[in-house]
């Protein structure tokens, strides 16, 4: 008899993710829109209504699968997660016939924003936290908070730290269109990718194999600066260059979101996540997921 897989958090990796498992796992995926549960069950989902913000719209999940995957972000403001604390919540309660049936195993998506600026070190996941906005202290939230229900509750619990997702549908081709500027080589910031479709089977082989309260990175193989990254898919679909300014410009250039990403420097190792998950990556570095991706353009 397969096992239940509870999908917190139905979007595009979501629907990515659910045909790896069909044959594994008998999948229901948590949706507070009730106009997409068709687009969840052409995927192989079973769609139940519910919404993070509203707990007492939770209380079925106590008990309903032995395996959760949280894919849902926080709020988009405060220093605190309160959608992963309902969550917990929910999964603790007790059944009308039984006491708390917990999951066997809960896999959450977190962000390597939670480091914040690493001046460009080449880090792995021992590497302190540094939260320097309001959008990665609430990720921490929820790592704690998982984390610390995990071990209470003796359930295992692991965290995939994901960095920029891309995908053939998932490009900065507007802002390149849009002609944004990028940082002058000599100030710019290294950043991190991963394709959707390998971080889908880096999913797939966490919900398996990954070690209880644990931490991965789940990066390719690339250490590309920012602007390096604008220009390889400019190069590859034919568009122009973004310029380039310095950073007390983009200052007053750029919106505030885009300058926070811009503010952070780090480079991933992904050591632990090959060895330990045993991924091996579809595309290993940003150039070969572009050149894939300008073939579905």
């Amino acid at each position: 008899m397969k096992k239940t897989l509870l999908i917190v958090g139905c979007g595009d990796i979501a629907l990515r993710v659910a045909p790896l498992l069909q044959k594994h796992y008998r999948i229901i995926g948590l949706c507070r829109n009730e106009d997409n549960f068709g687009q969840l069950q052409s995927h192989g989902i079973i769609p139940i209504h519910g919404d993070l913000d509203d707990p007492k719209s939770l209380e079925k999940l106590a008990g309903i699968a032995q395996r959760v995957l949280h894919l849902a972000p926080p709020p988009n403001h405060g220093l605190r997660d309160g959608r992963t604390k309902h969550l917990l919540s929910a999964l603790s309660k007790r059944t009308k016939k039984h006491g708390p049936i917990l999951p066997q195993r809960l896999l959450y998506i977190s962000t390597s924003g939670v480091y914040g600026n690493c001046d460009g070190a080449l880090i792995d996941e021992t590497y302190p936290v540094h939260p320097e906005n309001d959008r990665a202290f609430r990720r921490l939230d929820a790592e704690k908070n998982i984390r610390n229900w995990g071990k209470r509750n003796r359930v295992a619990v692991s965290i995939l730290r994901v960095p920029g997702i891309y995908a053939a549908d998932r490009l900065p081709l507007t802002r390149l269109r849009d002609g944004h500027p990028a940082l002058l080589a000599t100030e710019d910031s290294y950043t991190n990718h991963i394709h959707a479709d390998d971080l889908a089977r880096i999913v797939c082989a966490a919900l398996q194999f990954a070690k209880p309260n644990r931490i991965y990175h789940t990066s390719d193989d690339s250490h590309l600066k920012m602007g390096d990254y604008f220009e390889l898919v400019a190069d590859y679909f034919d568009y122009p260059h973004p310029p380039r300014i310095t950073r007390e410009e983009a200052k007053h250039r750029i919106s505030p979101l885009m300058f926070s990403f811009m503010k952070e420097s780090r480079r991933l190792k992904n050591t632990r996540m090959k060895k330990e998950l045993h991924v091996r990556l579809q595309y290993p570095t940003v150039r070969q997921g572009i050149e894939a991706a300008r073939t579905v353009k």
